[in-house]
């Protein structure tokens, strides 16, 4: 089955206080929405359809600065009026080929991780939609998952349309999906926007397909923080952090010596040889190549450079 991927990047941002589009808000410097074009691109899929609106123009700036290996698969669509998350697939529906299968992304999600996105892809099987999902024990600001006795799906509830028993529910929406073109080309018209937000909601897909009796499988992550989204500079503080957290992880895994994992920042890509210590609040930018034995001291920036291997 072919893959197509649509991410949604026409939200304003509002939290974020600041004249840019929230997707091009960067994480490790580089725009939130080129970490999830990148993430896409690694599942091969037929072509990436980016939805734009606030500002797109200057989205479609910086999706025209890509590599050419990634222009060539997006197209972008635009949602002229923010009218909801169902609205905004709809609108990218007319660039999608028969037949294939819909992954619906985020711009907003950058640490999304690629394996756990194959892993969806691969699991979604015969089912009319599949639906990530995650536990946490702060939900706040997601809809939750209504589950039937059995444990099967029930449907999807936006907090705001929650009582307040759904909101004391811990598994939450992700709003990654995956589903057939046919499906959505289907029931995306019949969504309605009764409620508190007079929005369509993409979500409400699952309860209409539960009650038309189709399959509908929830996939269920292990770590929600990787999938949360950024909708302030809190939230963006917080996704850095993680995201150099991972890096420095790989790092050690490498058998690199980092004096303190927590205080390295990688902006780019570091390949370490053997037998490397790097020092406390060091920053690498751009593509960085560290020989085997090189010593980084305290406080030094490195931005595109190889430092040769050092022989005692």
């Amino acid at each position: 089955m072919t893959l197509e991927v649509i991410i949604l990047a026409a939200g304003k941002g509002k939290r974020m206080h600041s004249m840019l589009p929230k997707v091009l808000h960067k994480v490790a410097q580089k725009p939130m929405l080129q970490h999830v074009i990148e993430t896409a691109a690694e599942l091969n899929p037929k072509a990436i359809h980016v939805v734009v609106g606030h500002k797109g123009e200057m989205i479609e700036q910086m999706i025209g600065e890509l590599p050419e290996e990634l222009r060539s698969l997006i197209s972008t669509a635009r949602q002229e009026e923010q009218l909801g998350t169902g609205h905004a697939v709809a609108c990218a529906m007319p660039q999608v080929s028969a037949g294939s299968d819909v992954l619906v992304l985020y711009g907003d999600t950058p640490l999304t991780p690629v394996g756990l996105l194959k892993e969806m892809v691969s699991s979604k099987k015969s089912s009319s939609l599949c639906i990530l999902s995650a536990r946490t024990d702060t939900p706040e600001g997601y809809g939750r998952i209504l589950r039937n006795e059995d444990g099967s799906l029930q449907a999807i509830v936006e907090e705001k349309d929650a009582t307040e028993q759904q909101r004391r529910i811990t598994e939450v929406n992700t709003g990654i999906i995956i589903c057939p073109e046919s499906i959505l080309n289907l029931y995306l018209p019949k969504l309605g926007n009764s409620n508190q937000q007079g929005e369509y909601y993409l979500t409400d897909l699952a309860g209409m397909l539960v009650s038309d009796h189709l399959k509908v499988e929830v996939m269920t992550a292990s770590c929600f923080d990787l999938l949360s989204g950024v909708n302030s500079k809190a939230q963006l503080a917080f996704v850095e952090r993680m995201y150099q957290h991972l890096e420095a992880e790989n790092l050690l895994a490498q058998g690199v010596t980092l004096a303190d994992p927590s205080r390295l920042d990688v902006r780019g890509e570091l390949k370490c040889g053997q037998d490397v210590f790097i020092d406390i609040n060091c920053i690498f930018e751009g593509r960085v190549e560290l020989g085997s034995n090189v010593v980084i001291g305290a406080g030094c920036v490195v931005k595109d450079s190889v430092i040769g291997a050092i022989s005692f």
